[in-house]
């Protein structure tokens, strides 16, 4: 009996996972020698070596070499696959995935392929496996306008076609602001696209705000320095506008110094909206249900405060309103019947 079992077979959602970032180091040293990109090690064991990072700039160049290797329409079609099957293992039923199209436009990609390539893997892999994968096209801040406008066309398309859910922002937040793609998002949103904006991870309060007023964020990416403005945690309190919280992700890149020092259970108690992601599974070496028990081992929580996050994950989705509730059903119904196999005892209730 573990809570590891049970948060393992546990039903769940992922909200901030970058598709780029979920690629193993096995599929990148495959798709290196395919296509001839030279990389730092020429073995597996090497790469994970790599992968241990050493600040943020390290985990850009890592990440950039990941999408450096994405060479042709099969290359995605492949990474999608692996990125499914690994979510259909840790029982993550659906996923909103953030993907920078804007990096392989580019580098010279034919999009409009990437994006056939994309809706028929998307479409194959609920079909075979019963995985749901939405994307979250992004606009990189430091790279500036050069692809502001073909990531929103693509994003307009993908909405179209019914893969994709929103347009994001990432980047730098400390160095580049968010404000220059106020227009994009308000476009977007006219189409039908939610928005959500990285912030408050690299940057402080400053950051969430401006991603909450320009570009109409619905939800924050990570968002954890909101916590150095008590009237901004306020504020998202009031507002229930939910942060993605990454917490491997979090200590490995320096925002915070360990688990311990993690705002998650401040930012909780004092009634933000959280769900728990890994954002670059393989870069930081974690899993969906690792996070859930690192949060428990760190603040004590107990199975039933990890169900309820887990079902906030799926009131924050952006899935139609009939979705939300027949998964949050389906999750509820999964946690009593697996609670005394993994737990040896009973749930409380927990809140629907």
């Amino acid at each position: 009996m573990s809570l590891g079992g049970f948060l393992a077979a546990l039903p769940k959602v992922e909200l901030h996972i970058h598709l780029e970032g979920s690629m193993p180091p096995e599929t990148l040293l495959a798709l290196a020698r395919r296509h001839r990109v030279s990389l730092p090690a020429d073995d597996v064991e090497g790469l994970r070596d790599w992968f241990r990072f050493r600040d943020f700039d390290h985990f850009v160049e890592v990440y950039l070499a990941c999408s450096r290797v994405l060479r042709a329409p099969e290359d995605f079609q492949r990474l999608l696959s692996d990125f499914a099957g690994a979510q259909e293992r840790q029982n993550i039923r659906y996923s909103e995935v953030h993907f920078t199209i804007g990096t392989h436009w580019m580098n010279g990609l034919p999009v409009d392929e990437v994006l056939d390539a994309l809706e028929e893997t998307i479409r194959d892999e609920q079909r075979r496996r019963g995985v749901r994968v939405r994307l979250i096209p992004d606009i990189v801040r430091d790279v500036g306008n050069r692809t502001a406008d073909p990531t929103l066309d693509w994003a307009l398309e993908a909405h179209e076609r019914g893969i994709a859910v929103a347009l994001g922002l990432t980047g730098r937040e400390a160095v580049s602001p968010s404000e220059p793609y106020a227009d994009h998002f308000a476009a977007a949103a006219a189409a039908g696209l939610h928005c959500v904006a990285h912030a408050g991870e690299h940057a402080g309060p400053a950051s969430v705000e401006a991603v909450l007023g320009p570009c109409r964020a619905e939800r924050v990416g990570h968002g954890v320095r909101s916590i150095e403005d008590s009237g901004l945690v306020a504020r998202l309190a009031e507002r229930q506008t939910p942060l993605e919280i990454c917490p491997t992700s979090n200590v490995a890149l320096g925002v915070v110094p360990d688990l311990a020092s993690h705002p998650f259970d401040r930012l909780r108690r004092a009634g933000v909206e959280l769900s728990v992601s890994t954002d670059d599974p393989s870069l930081f070496d974690t899993d969906l249900a690792r996070e859930y028990e690192k949060l428990a081992a760190s603040f004590g929580y107990e199975a039933e405060t990890l169900v309820e996050l887990a079902l906030a994950g799926v009131r924050h989705s952006f899935l139609p309103a009939a979705e939300k509730t027949q998964l949050a059903a389906e999750i509820h119904a999964e946690a009593e019947r697996l609670a005394p196999r993994h737990l040896g005892r009973e749930l409380q209730p927990i809140p629907a």
